[in-house]
Protein backbone atom coordinates (compact mmCIF):
# COMPACT_ATOMS: atom_id res chain seq x y z
CA UNK A 1 0.00 0.00 0.00
CA UNK A 2 2.81 2.33 0.87
CA UNK A 3 4.55 1.58 -2.37
CA UNK A 4 1.33 2.30 -4.27
CA UNK A 5 0.94 5.70 -2.61
CA UNK A 6 4.57 6.53 -3.30
CA UNK A 7 4.19 5.61 -6.95
CA UNK A 8 1.01 7.66 -7.21
CA UNK A 9 2.67 10.72 -5.67
CA UNK A 10 5.65 10.29 -7.89
CA UNK A 11 3.37 10.30 -10.91
CA UNK A 12 1.31 13.34 -9.86
CA UNK A 13 3.94 15.65 -8.40
CA UNK A 14 4.77 17.29 -11.72
CA UNK A 15 1.14 18.11 -12.65
CA UNK A 16 0.55 19.40 -9.12
CA UNK A 17 3.52 21.73 -9.36
CA UNK A 18 2.32 22.99 -12.74
CA UNK A 19 -1.18 23.63 -11.37
CA UNK A 20 0.28 25.46 -8.36
CA UNK A 21 2.41 27.68 -10.58
CA UNK A 22 -0.53 28.50 -12.83
CA UNK A 23 -2.66 29.26 -9.80
CA UNK A 24 0.04 31.53 -8.36
CA UNK A 25 0.60 33.28 -11.69
CA UNK A 26 -3.10 34.04 -12.04
CA UNK A 27 -3.19 35.38 -8.51
CA UNK A 28 -0.25 37.79 -8.83
CA UNK A 29 -1.01 41.32 -10.03
CA UNK A 30 1.46 44.16 -10.58
CA UNK A 31 0.25 47.71 -11.17
CA UNK A 32 2.32 50.73 -12.18
CA UNK A 33 2.52 53.93 -10.12
CA UNK A 34 -0.27 55.60 -12.09
CA UNK A 35 -2.59 52.55 -12.11
CA UNK A 36 -5.19 51.39 -9.61
CA UNK A 37 -7.15 48.15 -9.49
CA UNK A 38 -10.82 48.08 -8.49
CA UNK A 39 -11.25 44.63 -6.91
CA UNK A 40 -14.54 42.72 -6.82
CA UNK A 41 -15.02 39.65 -4.62
CA UNK A 42 -17.79 37.37 -5.87
CA UNK A 43 -19.18 40.31 -7.81
CA UNK A 44 -19.18 42.80 -4.94
CA UNK A 45 -16.78 45.72 -4.64
CA UNK A 46 -14.18 45.00 -1.98
CA UNK A 47 -11.20 47.36 -2.36
CA UNK A 48 -9.00 49.54 -4.53
CA UNK A 49 -5.51 48.09 -4.82
CA UNK A 50 -2.20 49.30 -6.18
CA UNK A 51 0.27 50.42 -7.13
CA UNK A 52 2.79 47.61 -6.75
CA UNK A 53 2.41 43.87 -6.16
CA UNK A 54 -0.68 42.23 -4.66
CA UNK A 55 -2.58 38.94 -4.87
CA UNK A 56 -6.05 38.06 -6.12
CA UNK A 57 -7.93 34.88 -5.32
CA UNK A 58 -8.48 33.20 -8.71
CA UNK A 59 -12.10 32.61 -9.75
CA UNK A 60 -13.25 34.47 -6.63
CA UNK A 61 -11.88 37.97 -7.18
CA UNK A 62 -11.74 40.05 -10.35
CA UNK A 63 -9.99 43.36 -11.00
CA UNK A 64 -10.71 46.32 -13.27
CA UNK A 65 -7.64 48.44 -14.05
CA UNK A 66 -7.98 52.27 -13.98
CA UNK A 67 -5.48 54.85 -15.24
CA UNK A 68 -5.20 57.83 -12.86
CA UNK A 69 -3.07 60.04 -15.12
CA UNK A 70 -4.45 63.18 -16.76
CA UNK A 71 -6.30 62.07 -19.87
CA UNK A 72 -6.69 64.18 -23.00
CA UNK A 73 -9.81 63.82 -25.13
CA UNK A 74 -10.87 65.69 -28.25
CA UNK A 75 -14.44 66.95 -28.39
CA UNK A 76 -15.70 66.44 -31.96
CA UNK A 77 -16.77 69.50 -33.94
CA UNK A 78 -20.21 70.67 -32.85
CA UNK A 79 -22.77 72.74 -34.78
CA UNK A 80 -23.62 75.71 -32.57
CA UNK A 81 -26.12 78.51 -33.19
CA UNK A 82 -25.04 81.61 -31.31
CA UNK A 83 -27.39 83.97 -29.53
CA UNK A 84 -27.30 86.34 -32.53
CA UNK A 85 -28.32 83.44 -34.85
CA UNK A 86 -24.93 82.76 -36.43
CA UNK A 87 -24.16 79.12 -37.25
CA UNK A 88 -20.63 78.05 -36.36
CA UNK A 89 -18.68 74.84 -35.90
CA UNK A 90 -16.73 74.56 -32.67
CA UNK A 91 -14.40 71.84 -31.39
CA UNK A 92 -12.48 71.63 -28.14
CA UNK A 93 -10.20 69.47 -26.02
CA UNK A 94 -10.70 68.48 -22.39
CA UNK A 95 -8.18 67.42 -19.76
CA UNK A 96 -9.43 65.24 -16.91
CA UNK A 97 -8.32 62.49 -14.55
CA UNK A 98 -9.85 59.84 -12.31
CA UNK A 99 -9.58 60.78 -8.63
CA UNK A 100 -11.87 58.02 -7.30
CA UNK A 101 -11.45 54.73 -9.22
CA UNK A 102 -14.27 53.03 -7.32
CA UNK A 103 -16.88 55.60 -8.38
CA UNK A 104 -15.47 55.81 -11.92
CA UNK A 105 -16.17 52.08 -12.37
CA UNK A 106 -19.33 51.61 -10.29
CA UNK A 107 -21.21 54.87 -10.94
CA UNK A 108 -21.00 54.99 -14.74
CA UNK A 109 -20.75 52.30 -17.40
CA UNK A 110 -17.93 53.90 -19.44
CA UNK A 111 -16.54 57.08 -17.91
CA UNK A 112 -14.53 57.95 -21.04
CA UNK A 113 -17.58 57.86 -23.33
CA UNK A 114 -19.78 59.53 -20.72
CA UNK A 115 -17.34 62.41 -20.26
CA UNK A 116 -17.06 62.88 -24.02
CA UNK A 117 -20.83 62.99 -24.53
CA UNK A 118 -21.29 65.36 -21.60
CA UNK A 119 -18.58 67.65 -22.98
CA UNK A 120 -20.32 67.82 -26.36
CA UNK A 121 -23.72 68.76 -24.95
CA UNK A 122 -22.19 71.27 -22.50
CA UNK A 123 -20.19 72.90 -25.30
CA UNK A 124 -23.33 73.46 -27.37
CA UNK A 125 -25.34 74.65 -24.39
CA UNK A 126 -22.81 77.19 -23.12
CA UNK A 127 -21.79 78.65 -26.48
CA UNK A 128 -25.40 78.94 -27.60
CA UNK A 129 -25.95 81.54 -24.86
CA UNK A 130 -23.33 83.91 -26.27
CA UNK A 131 -22.93 86.11 -29.34
CA UNK A 132 -20.36 85.37 -32.02
CA UNK A 133 -18.21 88.30 -30.88
CA UNK A 134 -18.07 86.84 -27.37
CA UNK A 135 -17.05 83.42 -28.74
CA UNK A 136 -14.13 85.03 -30.56
CA UNK A 137 -13.06 87.58 -27.94
CA UNK A 138 -13.87 85.93 -24.59
CA UNK A 139 -12.60 82.42 -25.17
CA UNK A 140 -10.89 82.20 -21.79
CA UNK A 141 -14.12 83.00 -19.96
CA UNK A 142 -16.05 80.41 -22.01
CA UNK A 143 -13.37 77.80 -21.26
CA UNK A 144 -13.77 78.43 -17.53
CA UNK A 145 -17.56 78.25 -17.72
CA UNK A 146 -17.51 74.92 -19.57
CA UNK A 147 -14.87 73.50 -17.22
CA UNK A 148 -16.85 74.43 -14.10
CA UNK A 149 -20.05 72.84 -15.44
CA UNK A 150 -18.27 69.63 -16.49
CA UNK A 151 -16.37 69.40 -13.21
CA UNK A 152 -19.59 69.72 -11.22
CA UNK A 153 -21.46 67.08 -13.20
CA UNK A 154 -18.59 64.55 -13.33
CA UNK A 155 -17.85 64.80 -9.60
CA UNK A 156 -20.30 61.95 -8.90
CA UNK A 157 -18.27 59.79 -11.27
CA UNK A 158 -15.02 60.39 -9.38
CA UNK A 159 -13.62 62.46 -12.25
CA UNK A 160 -11.88 65.85 -12.02
CA UNK A 161 -12.03 68.03 -15.13
CA UNK A 162 -8.85 70.10 -14.95
CA UNK A 163 -9.14 72.22 -18.09
CA UNK A 164 -11.17 72.83 -21.23
CA UNK A 165 -9.78 74.56 -24.31
CA UNK A 166 -11.82 75.67 -27.33
CA UNK A 167 -9.61 74.90 -30.32
CA UNK A 168 -11.38 76.26 -33.39
CA UNK A 169 -14.43 78.38 -34.16
CA UNK A 170 -15.18 77.91 -37.87
CA UNK A 171 -17.57 80.35 -39.56
CA UNK A 172 -18.81 80.83 -43.13
CA UNK A 173 -16.76 82.80 -45.65
CA UNK A 174 -19.48 85.44 -45.95
CA UNK A 175 -19.42 85.95 -42.19
CA UNK A 176 -15.62 86.28 -42.29
CA UNK A 177 -15.94 89.16 -44.79
CA UNK A 178 -18.59 90.82 -42.64
CA UNK A 179 -16.38 90.59 -39.56
CA UNK A 180 -13.45 92.07 -41.52
CA UNK A 181 -15.61 95.03 -42.61
CA UNK A 182 -16.79 95.53 -39.06
CA UNK A 183 -13.20 95.49 -37.77
CA UNK A 184 -12.14 98.01 -40.43
CA UNK A 185 -15.03 100.32 -39.54
CA UNK A 186 -14.09 100.06 -35.88
CA UNK A 187 -10.48 101.03 -36.65
CA UNK A 188 -11.63 104.04 -38.67
CA UNK A 189 -13.93 105.12 -35.85
CA UNK A 190 -11.14 104.91 -33.30
CA UNK A 191 -8.78 106.87 -35.57
CA UNK A 192 -11.32 109.66 -35.92
CA UNK A 193 -11.89 109.77 -32.18
CA UNK A 194 -8.15 109.92 -31.49
CA UNK A 195 -7.72 112.68 -34.11
CA UNK A 196 -10.59 114.70 -32.62
CA UNK A 197 -9.17 114.32 -29.12
CA UNK A 198 -5.78 115.51 -30.40
CA UNK A 199 -7.35 118.58 -32.02
CA UNK A 200 -9.24 119.34 -28.83
CA UNK A 201 -6.12 119.10 -26.67
CA UNK A 202 -4.13 121.22 -29.15
CA UNK A 203 -6.83 123.90 -29.08
CA UNK A 204 -6.78 123.96 -25.29
CA UNK A 205 -2.99 124.35 -25.28
CA UNK A 206 -3.18 127.21 -27.81
CA UNK A 207 -5.73 129.00 -25.64
CA UNK A 208 -3.50 128.59 -22.59
CA UNK A 209 -0.47 129.84 -24.52
CA UNK A 210 -2.35 132.89 -25.80
CA UNK A 211 -3.51 133.66 -22.29
CA UNK A 212 0.06 133.52 -20.94
CA UNK A 213 1.47 135.65 -23.77
CA UNK A 214 -1.26 138.24 -23.38
CA UNK A 215 -0.85 138.54 -19.63
CA UNK A 216 2.82 139.66 -19.77
CA UNK A 217 3.94 142.86 -21.48
CA UNK A 218 6.59 142.22 -24.12
CA UNK A 219 5.95 138.47 -24.20
CA UNK A 220 4.48 138.67 -27.68
CA UNK A 221 7.53 140.56 -29.00
CA UNK A 222 9.86 137.93 -27.54
CA UNK A 223 7.82 135.17 -29.16
CA UNK A 224 7.97 137.07 -32.45
CA UNK A 225 11.78 137.35 -32.28
CA UNK A 226 12.05 133.67 -31.42
CA UNK A 227 9.98 132.82 -34.48
CA UNK A 228 12.22 134.98 -36.66
CA UNK A 229 15.26 133.14 -35.35
CA UNK A 230 13.73 129.79 -36.23
CA UNK A 231 12.84 131.03 -39.74
CA UNK A 232 16.37 132.37 -40.29
CA UNK A 233 17.91 128.97 -39.65
CA UNK A 234 15.75 127.38 -42.35
CA UNK A 235 17.35 126.99 -45.80
CA UNK A 236 14.80 128.93 -47.84
CA UNK A 237 15.29 131.60 -50.49
CA UNK A 238 12.25 133.67 -49.56
CA UNK A 239 11.33 135.01 -46.12
CA UNK A 240 7.90 136.38 -45.36
CA UNK A 241 8.03 138.52 -42.20
CA UNK A 242 4.71 139.31 -40.54
CA UNK A 243 4.36 142.83 -39.21
CA UNK A 244 3.69 143.08 -35.46
CA UNK A 245 0.24 144.26 -34.52
CA UNK A 246 1.67 146.75 -32.05
CA UNK A 247 3.54 148.50 -34.84
CA UNK A 248 0.40 148.75 -36.95
CA UNK A 249 -1.43 150.25 -33.98
CA UNK A 250 1.27 152.84 -33.45
CA UNK A 251 1.20 153.82 -37.14
CA UNK A 252 -2.54 154.25 -37.00
CA UNK A 253 -2.33 156.45 -33.89
CA UNK A 254 0.40 158.86 -35.14
CA UNK A 255 -1.69 160.78 -37.73
CA UNK A 256 -4.34 161.35 -35.17
CA UNK A 257 -1.81 162.66 -32.68
CA UNK A 258 -0.33 165.15 -35.28
CA UNK A 259 -3.78 166.53 -36.03
CA UNK A 260 -4.13 167.50 -32.40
Amino acid sequence: MTNLVSELLGTLWLPLIVIALVFLASAIRILREYERGVVFTLGRFSSVSGPGLFLLIPFVQQMVKVDTRTLVQDVPSQDVISRDNVSVKVNAVIYFRVIDPERAINQVEDFMAATSQLAQTTLRSVLGKHDLDEMLAERDKLNRDIQEILDTQTDNWGIKVANVEIKHVDIDESMVRAIAKQAEAERIRRAKIINAEGEHQAAERLIQAASVLGSQEGAMELRYLSALQEIATDKTSTLVLPMPLDLLTMMQRKPGAGAR
